[in-house]
């Protein structure tokens, strides 16, 4: 009987570690930055509509396709050695940085010109931190994860009322389905737009990592079935990655990250666009003390939750 049990969960797992999509992101190249310590992921929001009908993506008003994949969300999660909090932190996709062979550009550029690899690459060499993993979402998959754990909550600052992005969310505290959500985090109809826009990604993704690895959830089959096969078959991942990677980070995050923006400096013109400029004292310190596994200095963490 423990050996059918065993080999059930087995099969189980190998089944749901083959449904994820894996792309060759962590990719060699000349120079790239050894090991740091800790466990460092990015995660990417994409807003590739594949697999959506035109029904579905009406109905989580995508606006159809649009050319190459963009990334709408660019975040990195270090996971400390040693105790400590997760720290989740919003990379702006307008930041200015240098993609290698392709100069001075927006952040979410090199996702276009070179896809998961050269993002990868263009983050590692703007921060200093060595990248461990990497995971991307699209649209469907987003809203597909948040509808499987049967909504999240989430407490609204101001009310948004958004037909871009299909949405119209009162102030206050509410559940959202997947498709209220997927506008939420989209949404940059707000006083501070993107500024607002990675506060509430945060803020959800933390609520999501909180409803994913809750007993409500656990203890559920009708719950925790949907959650882990939507989620794995919506998923592209590193070729090294796996599964049981992602339920690691899941159950790191479950006490609560802390969550931040990297240090701005400002915005200026340049020949691609008004770009986001990191701060040139605060940034590279905020991220020399994720390279050494350090805890950052209060001083250094902006962004609300």
């Amino acid at each position: 009987m423990l050996l059918v049990l065993v080999l059930g969960i087995g099969g189980v797992v190998y089944y749901v570690d083959s449904s994820l999509t894996r792309v060759d992101a962590l990719t060699s190249y000349p120079g790239r930055i050894g090991d740091t310590p800790g466990t460092n992921w990015l995660l990417v929001g994409s807003d590739s509509r594949a697999g959506l009908t035109p029904e579905q993506e009406a109905a989580l008003a995508t606006g159809g396709e649009v050319g190459p994949s963009r990334t709408d969300t660019i975040i990195l999660i270090h996971i400390p050695e040693g105790s400590g909090a997760p720290t989740m932190v919003s990379l702006p996709r307008d930041s200015y940085v240098s993609i290698p062979g392709n100069g001075q550009d927006k952040l979410n550029a090199a996702f276009a010109f070179g896809g998961p690899p050269l993002l990868v690459q263009t983050v590692e060499g703007a921060t200093g931190v060595h990248i461990d993993h990497y995971a991307e979402i699209g649209f469907g998959g987003f809203a597909g994860i948040v509808d499987a754990v049967g909504g999240v909550d989430v407490c609204v600052q101001n009310a948004i009322d958004d037909p871009l992005a299909g949405i119209n969310i009162p102030a206050g505290c509410q559940e959202l389905t997947g498709s209220e959500a997927l506008g939420f985090v989209r949404s940059r109809a707000t006083a501070l737009a993107d500024i607002d826009r990675m506060n509430n990604q945060r803020a959800f993704m933390s609520a999501l990592l909180e409803k994913a690895t809750s007993a409500s959830t656990f203890l559920n089959p009708l719950r925790l079935w949907p959650l882990v096969s939507d989620t794995a078959s919506s998923l592209s991942v590193d070729e090294g990655d796996h599964i049981w990677n992602l339920a690691a980070l899941a159950w790191a995050m479950r006490g609560g990250p802390v969550t931040t923006t990297v240090p701005v400096g400002g915005f200026q013109d340049s020949d691609v666009g008004n770009v986001l400029l990191w701060d040139d004292t605060r940034a590279p310190a905020f991220f020399d003390a994720i390279a050494q596994d350090r805890e950052i200095p209060p001083e250094l963490l902006t962004g609300g939750p």
